[in-house]
C-alpha cells in the first residue's frame, strides 16, 4: 500500500520502520525534519509537509505527541486526505477525542481508526506490542489491521466496534503503569523505613502485585539511572491528565503518580524514562 506516516519520535521511527521493512510505498513527516533523516536513508520518501506527505495515500497514520497535536496537524490543518483513504491514529488521545476524530473524518469522506500501541521501545522493536484498535466501520479496521500486526503481539491484540474504547483501552494501560510505578516507589521507600536495601525490597516484591514493574524498572531502580529512555515521563504525564480529565470520579492512586511526574518535570527530567520518580526513593 502507499502510506503517509506523521510523526517521528522514538516510537514513530521504529514503528515506521517496520513498515517500510515489510514493503509498503512510505512517506515520512515530522516536525523536526533531523528524525526522518534514518528512514530517507532506508528509502521512505522524506516530505516537506504533512500535507505532501499524505497526497494519494491509502493509509495515513499519525503518532503525533497527543490530542492537540493531532487536532493542530489534522483537523486545523484541514489535511487533503484522499477520498475513502483510512487515517490510522495511533496517538494516545481521550474516549472523547477519538470520537471528535472520527466524526471529523467522516465529514472529510475518510473513515478513521484509532490503534494506540501498549509498551515500550524494546517490545517495539520486537514487534511485540499490546494494541487495542477500534473503528466504527469494520471494512476500515480490516485494512488497518495487517499493518498493525507489523508491531503487534498476536495475543495482545484486542479490536473493538468503537474508536473511543480503544482511547480508553489505551488509557487504562498506562494507568496500570503510572500506578504501578508509584506503588514501586512507595515499596521501597517502606522498604528502606524499615531496614531493607532497594534489592532486599525488590526480591520480596517477586511474586506480588508489583512484581511485574520491579522486574521491569528494578534495575533503574538500583542503579539510580533513568537516561535510557523507553517511555517518557512527559509522555506519561501527558497521558496520566487525559485520564485525569475523562474520569467523572477522582483517581486518587493515579493523581499521587501525576505529582510525582510533574515533579520530575518540574526538575527538567521530562525526557527521562518515567521511572525517574524512583529518584525520590534514593
Amino acid at each position: 500500500m502507499r502510506i503517509a506516516f506523521l510523526g517521528l519520535g522514538r516510537m514513530g521511527r521504529i514503528l515506521a520502520r517496520h513498515i517500510l521493512d515489510d514493503g509498503h510505498d512510505l512517506n515520512v513527516w515530522n516536525r523536526t525534519a533531523g528524525a526522518a533523516d534514518e528512514l530517507g536513508a532506508a528509502g521512505a520518501v522524506v516530505a516537506a509537509s504533512a500535507a505532501e506527505a499524505v497526497e494519494g495515500a491509502e493509509v495515513v497514520i499519525t503518532a503525533l505527541f497527543g490530542p492537540d497535536a493531532v487536532h493542530s496537524v489534522v483537523v486545523e490543518g484541514n489535511l487533503p486526505l484522499a477520498p475513502d483513504a483510512v487515517w490510522l491514529d495511533i496517538t494516545t488521545i481521550a474516549p472523547a477525542d477519538a470520537t471528535a476524530m472520527s466524526r471529523w473524518a467522516a465529514d472529510a469522506g475518510v473513515r478513521y481508526v484509532h490503534a494506540p500501541v501498549i509498551g515500550s521501545l524494546a517490545p517495539a522493536r520486537n514487534r511485540a506490542l499490546g494494541v487495542v484498535i477500534g473503528g466504527e466501520e469494520a471494512a476500515a479496521v480490516d485494512t488497518a489491521l495487517p499493518l498493525v500486526r507489523l508491531w503487534a503481539d498476536p495475543d495482545r491484540l484486542q479490536r473493538y466496534d468503537d474508536p473511543a474504547k480503544a482511547a480508553t483501552g489505551k488509557l487504562v494501560a498506562n494507568l496500570a503503569l503510572a500506578v504501578g510505578m508509584q506503588g514501586l516507589v512507595e515499596a521501597v521507600t517502606l522498604g528502606g523505613a524499615g531496614g531493607l536495601s532497594p534489592e532486599e525490597t525488590l526480591g520480596t516484591l517477586k511474586g506480588t502485585a508489583l512484581g511485574m514493574i520491579a522486574g521491569m524498572k528494578g534495575q533503574n531502580v538500583l542503579a539510580g539511572r533513568f537516561e535510557d529512555t523507553q517511555f517518557s515521563a512527559d509522555l506519561l504525564a501527558k497521558d496520566a491528565r487525559l485520564m485525569v480529565a475523562t474520569s467523572p470520579r477522582p483517581l486518587v492512586a493515579l493523581t499521587s503518580a501525576l505529582a510525582a511526574l510533574q515533579r520530575a518535570q518540574d526538575a527538567g527530567l521530562g525526557d527521562h524514562d518515567f521511572s525517574v520518580i524512583a529518584t525520590e526513593a534514593h
